[in-house]
């Protein structure tokens, strides 16, 4: 099965000590990397600079098993940056420094076009709310037309309704955005707080009816600590209350779970449940995309009983 992410990726600066660590990170990176750390073969759509930080990423990326020959490159722009501090309880804060990043020209950029066709045959296309905030409407429109052909394809189309205010000019314009995305996408991500934030609907069930009114008929409203909703309105737990040492990626991780193993086959309760394991696993550790990966020993502990 192949998978094709699309988004930012920036530059990431978390506290280790009394030291900054510089690592990397973006929503979809970080559920790109934990797919292809899984043995999904997985490529990452995006652009980055021609600089040594850039090249640097690439090469990150390689060793971690992540297809990049879809990241293009704009000389003229660079990497994205952004700063975590995390308050006693793990709860994460960002800093940002993104206003000319490479990846918002991503369609301006030289080979687009047999990126998107290459793109197009993909059995898994991913993007989220983010991935729509940064770029330009010439670029939304573009990354909606890709997901209408990957499903025209037989492809699955993810959307996660991250939503981050800053990005957006106002609430009407975000709200625009992700109602176009849920509509032409097969499983949907939503978490409850992002959607509180942008709507003000406190009520799961709620958010889901929506989504699945505009056609997203798969769709997993994450509710954090709580576990989250199933299309049935089922609600799968976490199999443990942990005390997280970073929440950094927490529902990117989720993601990659949940959509890895929809790719194997699993049921959609099944595929919950990997995702709260890989989202326990990378809560206590620090950083979005920490070092290592989730080992099966690791995963039978959060294995829980689903009726």
């Amino acid at each position: 099965m192949r998978a094709v992410l699309v988004g930012e990726a920036m530059l990431e600066l978390s506290q280790e000590g009394g030291l900054w660590r510089l690592a990397y990170g973006g929503d979809t990176l970080n559920t790109a990397i934990h797919l292809a750390r899984s043995g999904v073969d997985t490529a990452y759509l995006t652009a980055l600079g021609t600089d040594p930080f850039s090249e640097d990423l690439r090469s990150r990326w390689t060793a971690e098993g992540l297809d990049t020959a879809l990241v293009l490159a704009n000389p003229s722009r660079n990497p994205g940056l952004y700063a975590i501090t995390c308050d006693d309880l793990g709860e994460r804060s960002f800093t940002y420094w993104r206003g000319e990043s490479a990846a918002r020209a991503l369609f301006d950029c030289a080979g687009i076009e047999p990126a998107l066709a290459h793109a197009e045959s993909a059995d898994l296309l991913a993007f989220s709310l983010i991935s729509l905030a940064i770029l330009p409407q010439s670029g939304r429109d573009a990354l909606l037309a890709l997901a209408r052909k990957v499903r025209a394809n037989g492809g699955t189309v993810a959307f996660d309704g991250n939503y981050r205010p800053r990005l957006w000019p106002d609430h009407a314009t975000a709200s625009a955005a992700r109602d176009a995305a849920i509509a032409v996408a097969s499983i949907g991500l939503p978490t409850l707080e992002d959607e509180t934030m942008l709507s003000g609907e406190i009520d799961a069930a709620a958010v889901a009816a929506h989504w699945q009114g505009l056609g997203c008929s798969e769709t997993i409203v994450k509710l954090g600590a709580e576990g989250c909703r199933l299309p049935d309105g089922q609600i799968i737990p976490p199999a443990e209350v942990l005390r997280p040492v970073d929440t950094s990626g927490a529902g990117d991780a989720f993601n990659a779970g949940y959509l890895g193993a929809r790719l194997r086959g699993e049921a959609p309760a099944q595929a919950a449940i990997a995702g709260h394991a890989l989202a326990g696993w990378t809560i206590m550790r620090r950083g979005a995309i920490p070092p290592g990966i989730l080992r099966a020993g690791e995963r039978a502990r959060h294995d829980v009983n689903v009726s």
